[in-house]
């Protein structure tokens, strides 16, 4: 792909020689796919991450449009974290700085809401807010988006992780329908589409070059005694320790009974299957979800609909009789451009199985040898995250942006501690790095949230 300079897009003198003192001369891969089309003032959604350079897309795309005799806010940008918020607001500023006039104006929850509205009512051109705190302004209408003209959403599939879709929608609903909308995800799930689907108007799609960012799936097949099945399972875990693994079981029964095992041997396991009430059900995949458990042993039927990012790997504790069934097994890890691991046990009478697959594939199967290993207990490895419940939910009229403010708040972490929130009628559930869980639990024990005292504990389960 050939370079693009900064110096070849249509943009006012005065911000051209200002990206050259940043040291910025040639267009990251996402500015280039992204900032001629924003510059035409069409939405876009790109697939995005950390660090590729899209805060200079779309910050330079806003500035450009900007209107600097008027002081009202004619750029909105929604991200999902102060940090994050006060990272782009300090970004935008450094790209403004071609001009005095342009006001940057940061809106997040943790802080005195005082000081906001002075800010606000002296003239703001570009607003960057969490959700909720944007959402509470525009609710007391000390924030009024009627000049708006960009709106963007940044990191949109970490803000529905954290519980914000409603707020989102909420926070949209008070823009002009005449906008540009610009939506960045690291992800394309289902709920990212929906949104764009409905505050875009025929966005331009942008995904970085698959032939740099295809996944890889490495299968590898192991061939096993049926009575040392369990052992290898846990050998293979324990020698690649992956942080979020699938292992497949074809019965209900064999699904139950490998978790105990795996459980007794101090793995971070849970099982899914038909058998579990929706209430367990929601439970096992909210920790596995954000996780706070590392290993899921599920059936087929019971793993349809889930949608897990990141999943490193999946095990196949025994193959199955369809290979397209084996096909949309592995299917699950090695998305987004990430390496994935698929590791298959059969024994000789099921060789007819690993047969069926290479055919299907079209490609021979890679066999490996397994080291001996006895399941004894031993603590195994700690997922990333700990599961922190609440007991308060929706009918409380508790948000996620309240319970990321009371840990962020008086709860004295860092928002990037903090992970999925996930919010149920009448309780609610929040990851937490391990590292900051124990004092995540004391802020919110002895704190509060939206004003009141809710019951805290570490985990329901354990």
């Amino acid at each position: 792909m050939n370079t693009v300079e900064f110096s070849s897009l249509p943009l006012k003198p005065a911000l051209l020689e200002n990206i050259a003192s940043l040291g910025y001369t040639h267009l990251t891969p996402i500015q280039a796919q992204t900032l001629p089309t924003i510059l035409e003032g069409k939405d876009v959604i790109a697939q995005a991450k950390t660090g590729s350079g899209k805060t200079a897309a779309f910050g330079i795309g806003l500035l450009s449009r900007l209107d600097t005799s008027s002081f009202r806010v004619q750029a909105l940008v929604v991200c999902p974290t102060r940090e994050l918020a006060d990272q782009v607001s300090k970004e935008i500023r450094q790209l403004a700085r071609f001009t005095q006039n342009i006001k940057v104006l940061s809106l997040c929850g943790g802080v005195p809401f005082g000081p906001q509205l002075a800010s606000l009512e002296h003239g703001v051109h570009i607003v960057v807010g969490t959700p909720g705190r944007l959402q509470e302004h525009l609710r007391k209408r000390s924030l009024r988006l009627s000049n708006l003209k960009v709106l963007v959403l940044d990191e949109a599939d970490r803000m529905l992780d954290m519980g914000f879709e409603d707020v989102i929608r909420d926070v949209i609903s008070y823009a002009p329908t005449h906008r540009q909308t610009l939506l960045f995800s690291a992800t394309y799930s289902d709920p990212i589409r929906d949104i764009s689907k409905q505050f875009q108007y025929q966005p331009i799609t942008v995904t970085l070059d698959s032939s740099h960012h295809d996944s890889i799936i490495e299968q590898r097949f192991y061939s096993v005694d049926k009575a040392q099945r369990l052992n290898a399972l846990g050998y293979l875990l324990a020698y690649h320790r992956p942080e979020s693994t699938v292992v497949f079981c074809n019965t209900k029964r064999d699904c139950q009974a490998i978790a105990s095992a795996l459980d007794n041997s101090g793995f971070s396991v849970q099982a899914l299957h038909g058998d579990l009430e929706q209430k367990h059900r929601d439970q096992v995949l909210v920790r596995f979800a954000n996780h706070s458990c590392s290993i899921l042993v599920a059936t087929d039927v019971a793993a349809r609909g889930l949608d897990i990012k990141e999943l490193q790997a999946v095990i196949n504790y025994e193959l199955p009789f369809d290979p397209e069934i084996y096909v949309h097994r592995i299917g699950r890890t090695g998305r987004a451009g990430n390496k994935g691991l698929a590791l298959s046990l059969s024994t000789e009478q099921e060789l007819s199985r690993v047969q069926a697959v290479e055919t299907y594939l079209g490609v021979s199967a890679k066999w490996d040898e397994l080291a001996p290993f006895v399941m004894a207990y031993a603590p195994r490895f700690e997922p990333p995250m700990v599961t922190l419940w609440i007991d308060g939910g929706r009918k409380d009229k508790v948000r996620p942006g309240d319970i990321l403010g009371a840990l962020t708040g008086a709860g004295g972490i860092a928002g990037s501690e903090v992970g999925k929130i996930d919010i149920f009628d009448n309780h609610a559930y929040v990851a937490v790095k391990q590292a900051s869980a124990d004092k995540a639990l004391q802020g919110l024990k002895h704190g509060k949230i939206k004003g009141r005292s809710f019951m805290v504990r570490k985990s329901l389960w354990d």
